[in-house]
């Protein structure tokens, strides 16, 4: 489709790491769809993970192009080819990986002043500040995109208000203040905006981060307003940002093809997975899945793997890629896990296709860490959760699963934040145990379980109906555009 033929143009700039760049994926799709067309940044090493789904992308005959810039990795001490945050070898690397976005500053903006048509507005990563000084001088509006809840926004917003953390230590318990339901948290489990551990690098760039919000156009959310709608009110009145809620963008992903593919093509075959499933009891299996940046020790990992053997349960375990593996396989082959699970135990090693095997209904629980984007696809599936949040805003999430939606248990021991850079050092590990009691509570077919299992399914079911025409969801994408369309349009000659 020509592009020029197409009103408004959006210019997606992503955060370079898989859990930022598929759901703006995901919300291109739904944009072109609109006959809006959407040119998205990426860089070689992205653009070759996720392939497919840009082959697809063109393919499809909707109005998405991408723009492809070089990332500076060996210009900031980076290896060759850390041109994703999952990608680097130590998370202490982030600071210098943030420089290396930073430094595309200056290519993007040789490209803004050939680019026809001239963007309407720009949506851009909220983790990527300096798009506001590229914003004001091309004068395009820039929206943000964060790929978290309102109940997120709005505890953080109350804290940053009140700074009530700062009355306590970093293990008692408080309140947040001015929410609907009555939150506790301790200092230890919040975000390194309030609890930045040892390394004090990020404060400044994360202060930034804060001062552009300023002067954006507004807030694009992938959630839905059934789920949250008291905390999406709040977050509103409380700050007066556009906040448009266009999720769970996920669900637009309806072929088997693009649940298997979305983000990058499985490291194991999906038939071969879907097989092994249909072969399972409907709701047996647990899905284990720590997403694409946790840093959990080995030894954590053996408690894991022994507790999901005690349960007697059929289970898929997402192993990630890259961290420590050589120690964990060699556990793995000196105590013959993958025999003594055999035809009970699948172990995934890399990429999975989780929004396919969430949706098959041999899934019965989803042992997680909370990022936003696995929450999303959890309650899509109406599949309940076992919340054992590791960092950033995941704590949020687990009482968001557990205490306001009701359909999750938490890992059962109390949990602190892993610092980026600090994981091998964070807390006492969580017991077999203690995590074999989670899942029999998750699994458990009395009352309990069954009431979360009920609201589980009522919200994948509302989820739907936000996504469809005439929903709460495919409304605001019509307001977005809308919104977009009716801000003045400025004379981009002179560049």
């Amino acid at each position: 489709m020509n592009m020029e033929s197409c009103e408004p143009h959006f210019l997606f700039v992503p955060l370079m790491c898989p859990g930022h760049i598929i759901p703006l994926m995901d919300i291109a799709r739904l944009l072109g769809e609109r006959n809006v067309a959407v040119t998205m940044v990426i860089t070689p090493l992205n653009a070759t993970r996720f392939g497919s789904v840009i082959e697809r992308a063109l393919k499809s005959g909707l109005p998405i192009n991408f723009l492809q810039l070089q990332f500076p990795s060996t210009e900031v001490g980076l290896p060759k080819g850390c041109e994703s945050i999952d990608r680097l070898p130590s998370l202490d690397l982030v600071g210098k990986f943030l420089t290396a976005q930073s430094m595309l500053q200056e290519p993007l903006e040789e490209a803004l002043q050939g680019m026809k048509p001239f963007p309407s507005c720009i949506v851009t990563d909220k983790n990527i500040p300096w798009i506001a000084t590229t914003a004001s001088k091309f004068q395009i509006p820039r929206i943000l995109f964060d790929g978290t809840s309102s109940f997120t926004h709005i505890c953080s917003h109350n804290l940053h208000k009140s700074m009530v953390y700062e009355h306590f230590s970093d293990s008692e318990p408080f309140v947040i203040p001015g929410l609907p339901h009555r939150i506790e948290f301790t200092k230890a489990q919040l975000p390194s905006s309030f609890n930045p551990g040892s390394n004090k690098d990020l404060m400044a760039f994360r202060q930034t981060v804060k001062a552009s919000e300023a002067g954006a156009f507004g807030v694009l959310l992938n959630t839905f307003e059934e789920l949250e709608t008291e905390y999406v009110k709040a977050y509103r009145e409380a700050t007066g940002f556009k906040v448009w809620c266009i999720g769970p963008v996920s669900l637009c992903n309806r072929e088997i093809l693009d649940k298997a593919e979305r983000g990058r093509i499985p490291a194991i075959d999906e038939n071969q997975c879907m097989k092994w499933l249909d072969f399972q009891a409907a709701g047996s299996v647990i899905y284990v899945c720590f997403g694409t940046l946790n840093r959990i020790p080995s030894l954590q990992l053996i408690e894991i793997a022994i507790a999901l053997e005690a349960s007697n349960r059929p289970f898929i375990w997402v192993l990630r890629e890259g961290y420590k593996r050589e120690e964990m396989e060699t556990w793995l082959d000196e105590v013959g896990y993958e025999e003594r699970i055999k035809g009970r135990g699948l172990l995934i090693r890399g990429w999975a296709s989780q929004v396919l095997i969430l949706s098959h209904q041999a899934i019965g629980g989803f042992l997680t860490h909370c990022g936003w984007n696995s929450t999303l696809e959890g309650i899509c599936a109406g599949v309940p959760m076992i919340t054992w949040p590791l960092f950033a805003e995941q704590f949020y999430n687990e009482k968001l699963i557990v205490q306001v939606l009701d359909i999750g248990v938490g890992v059962g021991t109390q949990q602190v934040v892993m610092h980026f850079g600090e994981n091998d050092k964070s807390g006492a590990l969580v017991k077999a145990e203690d995590i074999k009691k989670a899942i029999d509570k998750l699994m458990d077919a009395g009352e309990e379980g069954e009431q979360r299992r009920k609201k589980a399914a009522e919200l994948a079911a509302t989820a739907e109906k936000a996504v469809a025409q005439g929903g709460s969801s495919y409304l605001n994408i019509t307001l977005l555009i809308e919104d977009v369309m009716q801000k003045p349009k400025f004379n981009q000659t002179k560049f």
